[in-house]
């Protein structure tokens, strides 16, 4: 079996390497909150491949498509076009950066931090960080902020994916503790997924799911979720509720339980506390009404209660379904509120599992990143707290006003009353809801700083200062994932160009900064590693409930991962929490929330009547920085769209393909309508992905447009304040825009990016406009070798543009030679432009431009993306309206990254394979691979193997 019980870790492997000699460096993924083990392989100053760690207890081995291609994105042609490598100063808003040296550029930093808090105050500043920074990084900053400067102004992007699951632990547990770990999914004879697709957004983990229930065929699993994901695929129990209805599930589920005698009242009367207060608040939560207002069936409510309460451990696995949402702490509390009531909790297989969006996350908790908490867990709110945590850093004391929530601190830069920010490692022009508002933020702020290793985040072009930082591969310090797992991050190579460490960034301007607001007193900032403000972090825990006061860099390098609390006194952490019923909370016990279902910030009416959710790509992180430098990462989803349910197409009077304005209170954006079963009647979805920097257009008012997060609301949970960006009010209609474009050529690694980029600078041009790589998907194995790197440009209008804008686009994709094909008619606004290149004993299209009429594009560009032979086609690719002489189909969407296997290659084998789904899925792979080698297409496969019948056999 993969997936076996704990391994000792064997004796770390050497470190980053030296001249030609390949070496290997053991460290940890940049992506979700699982927290893979990865193998770096180096050569020099150059990541050559990377695998999963099999001794690292997180993934043993396994890594998803995202991890697999890792040092496909840390190429020195990547890195050249894409990092940001030396500090740069913008002399002039909307003009371009110039370059300087890092002593002017930390001066400058001091300098401007220093009068805005002298004139207005220490609270006139703002920072805003992120998930994916280290431990260190986060309590350095932390420390700048609450301890020298003064201000509680620090958040992070991790309050709009974890901040209302913290609120849910502390508000019933006492801790923002998972109380479960991994191996978990080994134990439990029923697994409950709730606003989660794990199978997209926590792949290796789901592998592990897969397995554990593989060899446990009682095991029940449900899943409720407003769309039929992957993971709802995976399903015995599917409950489709309707968006933000959670709490009333959850209160339903629970009055059912008590009706049926399913609670646990022995755990509850030794363990808990207030839970009268909660039977009377769910007495009115009868299924009827529960089914009404989930739109849910009545005998599917009492299904689900009877798994969870009667199983013998149960486990819930919940992320941002729940989180992001104005009912967020409601959400995450009530749900627990099942685990307590039918002690399903403190026992192997059983407990609300919160999986952690960020591979950092839980490790910004740890140190206090919110601008409501302090370190090790302590509460802003709390004099004591505050006193410890001025005496741990020598500081007369830790302000207590709180600070800005990551919304409200937009806001405020944007009402003029924060008139500085500091960005690092974050995206915020692309990842926050109400664009609108984070843009007029950006600009009206006096000063901003951006701390990023990519040049290309839509961020980058606000700032003032931009300083470069290392990224995954470069940086030395710790993460701690979901299940409270604290690992390593080693460096494989050195820093390319001038880029630093974010931590020592941080220390270099905090010394100077210190240095004007407390002159002559010793240095808050003695750090000279990672390693010496880590055990400053860890001093700060002792005592508390996340006490790692027996854990040091040592114990990691020599014994590999460990989870929290590891005391001084212990030799290894827990990997489960509250075993023995105590809870930390000032009695012991853990204490139920009664706490009454809210409607949603902005339920849909008649005037926006789409229930709009946004969601995680299987293949995309984030905003795509890192992630969209790979074309081979988009074949799986190509280009942005909306899904809409079929029935609401058909209504509609709209096809595959069709641009609609998609509109809500804050913005309207364009984007192509695409059918898919997976979404519920009246609702809408768009991937979370797709920001200014991949998808634009034009309002109205001639302004350019931000991605999805321009019809976001900035509505958040009171108690979280972490925003609702799963769900907002939209309306659909049909745009009419007759004019469109669409380009698509090969360039060489080392111009792709840069194409890309001049090709962004031109999606302001058009109403709707997309620009997205691709690549012929060669198996990962031959790659980067045998892989090409194409860019995807299509553009519509009312009419067509100046020509020069088309000439321009024809120019970046290499169109602007005389070997190229023309045609033109100015007339009716056509243009056609084709570049055939002889490659051995074929000649294949390298690029093409289609204006003004693309319906050639159903033959064209599969015979550049599949390279075929061209050279028989000649003048018809310059002829509007004209077919190909020869059939020419796309493979089909891909399925399998690893193999670039495609839908239509899948469904056609699996019409010849017989037997039961298991057997089908075996001779599947056997035939075309796919799914054998990081398996993030498995569930995929299995439902495909679900929809398609074998061919009938002859009689």
């Amino acid at each position: 079996m993969f997936f076996s019980g704990e391994n000792p870790h064997p004796n770390p492997l050497p470190q980053a390497g030296e001249g030609g000699r390949q070496v290997t460096t053991r460290s940890t993924c940049p992506y979700c909150g699982v927290g893979c083990g990865v193998l770096i392989d180096s050569v020099g100053s150059q990541i050559t491949a990377v695998r999963g760690d099999p001794q690292h207890p997180a993934n043993f081995g396994k890594l998803c498509t995202k991890g697999q291609t890792l040092h496909l994105t840390a190429t020195p042609a990547l890195a050249q076009q894409t990092r940001l490598l030396q500090p740069m100063q913008r002399l002039q808003r909307g003009a371009p950066a110039q370059p300087m040296n890092w002593d002017a550029a930390l001066d400058l930093a001091t300098e401007r931090f220093a009068s805005v808090i002298a004139e207005h105050g220490p609270d006139a500043v703002g920072f805003y960080i992120s998930g994916q920074l280290l431990t260190e990084d986060y309590y350095v900053f932390n420390k700048l902020a609450k301890g020298l400067i003064g201000t509680n102004n620090i958040d992070t992007n991790s309050r709009l994916c974890m901040s209302s699951a913290v609120a849910g632990y502390k508000l019933t547990l006492g801790a923002d503790a998972p109380p479960t770990c991994y191996d978990d999914v080994n134990h439990a004879q029923c697994l409950f997924f709730v606003g989660s697709n794990a199978a997209f957004a926590h792949p290796v983990l789901f592998r592990r799911i897969e397995e554990a229930r593989q060899n446990n065929p009682a095991m029940k699993v449900i899943v409720a979720d407003p769309r039929r994901t992957d993971t709802a695929g995976f399903a015995d129990l599917y409950l489709p509720l309707q968006p933000g209805s959670d709490v009333m599930l959850f209160h339903g589920l629970l009055h059912i339980m008590l009706w049926e005698g399913w609670v646990d009242p022995a755990y509850i009367a030794a363990h808990t506390t207030g839970f009268d207060a909660l039977k009377a608040l769910v007495r009115d939560c009868t299924p009827e009404r529960v089914a009404q207002v989930c739109g849910l069936k009545k005998e599917d409510l009492f299904t689900a209660a009877q798994w969870f309460a009667q199983s013998p451990a149960t486990l819930s696995l919940y992320c941002q379904g729940l989180n992001q949402s104005s009912s967020g702490t409601a959400k995450n509390a009530t749900l627990i509120n099942l685990h307590l009531a039918t002690g399903q909790i403190g026992k192997p297989g059983a407990g609300p599992f919160s999986l952690t969006g960020q591979p950092n996350a839980m490790g910004g908790r740890e140190v206090g990143g919110l601008s409501n908490l302090l370190s090790a867990h302590r509460d802003l709110a709390n004099p004591q707290h505050r006193a410890e945590v001025a005496a741990l850093w020598g500081v007369p004391s830790v302000p207590e006003t709180p600070g800005k929530s990551a919304v409200e601190m937009f806001q405020a830069a944007a009402d003029g009353e924060i008139k500085a920010l500091w960005i690092a490692c974050t995206n915020p022009a692309q990842s926050m809801p109400d664009q609108n508002t984070v843009r007029r933020a950006l600009q009206r702020a006096e000063f901003v700083v951006v701390q990023e290793a990519y040049a290309s985040a839509a961020t980058c072009g606000y700032a003032d200062l931009l300083l470069p930082a290392t990224t995954w591969g470069e940086k030395d310090g710790t993460v701690t994932n979901s299940e409270r797992r604290i690992s390593r991050v080693r460096p494989a190579v050195p820093a390319p160009g001038q880029a630093r460490h974010d931590w020592a960034i941080v220390v270099d301007v905090a010394q100077r900064l210190q240095a004007r607001l407390r002159p002559g007193q010793p240095t808050l900032f003695p750090y000279l590693d990672a390693e010496s403000i880590w055990n400053e972090h860890r001093e700060s825990t002792r005592g508390r409930d996340l006490d790692i006061t027996g854990l040091d860099y040592a114990m990691l390098q020599q014994q590999g991962p460990q989870q929290w609390p590891l005391k001084a006194s212990e030799m290894q952490g827990k990997a489960r929490l509250y075993e023995d019923g105590i809870f930390p909370t000032p009695d012991g016990k853990a204490r139920f929330a009664a706490l009454p279902y809210v409607p949603l910030a902005e339920p849909r009416e008649s005037r926006y009547p789409f229930s709009l959710t946004t969601g995680r790509l299987r293949d995309q992180w984030h905003g795509m920085t890192r992630t969209g430098t790979l074309g081979r990462l988009f074949g799986h989803v190509a280009e942005p769209a909306v899904q809409l349910h079929p029935q609401d197409m058909e209504r509609r009077g709209l096809k595959d393909g069709d641009l609609v304005h998609v509109t809500s209170k804050r913005g309207s954006i364009l984007v192509p309508a695409q059918a898919s079963a997976e979404v519920g009647l009246s609702q809408a979805f768009i991937a979370m992905h797709w920001g200014a920097e991949y998808l634009s257009g034009l309002s109205s008012a001639g302004e350019p447009l931000a991605g999805v997060n321009a019809l976001t609301t900035s509505a958040y949970c009171p108690t979280s304040k972490q925003p609702e960006l799963k769900h907002a009010a939209v309306k659909v209609l049909k745009a009419e825009l007759p004019w469109t474009l669409l380009a698509v050529g090969w360039l060489p690694e080392t111009k792709a990016l840069a194409a890309r980029e001049g090709l962004r600078a031109l999606m302001a041009q058009f109403p709707f406009a997309a620009c997205v790589p691709f690549s012929n998907g060669v198996p990962l194995a031959e790659a980067p070798g045998r892989e090409r790197h194409g860019v995807l440009f299509r553009a519509a209008a009312h009419d067509a543009p100046e020509v020069d804008v088309v000439e321009r686009i024809e120019a970046l994709l290499g169109l602007a030679t005389p070997d190229a094909l023309r045609y033109a008619d100015k007339r009716l606004g056509q243009r056609r432009t084709a570049r055939l290149v002889r490659q051995g004993e074929s000649t294949r299209l390298e690029a093409f431009v289609l204006a003004g009429d693309t319906r050639a594009e159903v033959w064209i560009k599969p015979l550049l993306q599949d390279e075929l032979p061209a050279a028989a086609y000649g003048r018809l690719l310059l002829m509007p309206g004209a077919k190909a002489p020869v059939a020419i189909a796309a493979k089909g969407r891909q399925v399998c990254t690893c193999f670039n296997v495609g839908e239509d290659a899948i469904r056609a084998e699996l019409k010849t394979c017989g037997g039961d789904g298991a057997q089908r899925l075996a001779r599947l792979q056997a035939g075309l691979k796919c799914g054998t080698n990081c398996g993030s297409c498995v569930p995929e496969l299995k439902r495909l193997v679900r929809e398609t019948a074998p061919a009938p056999q002859a009689v």
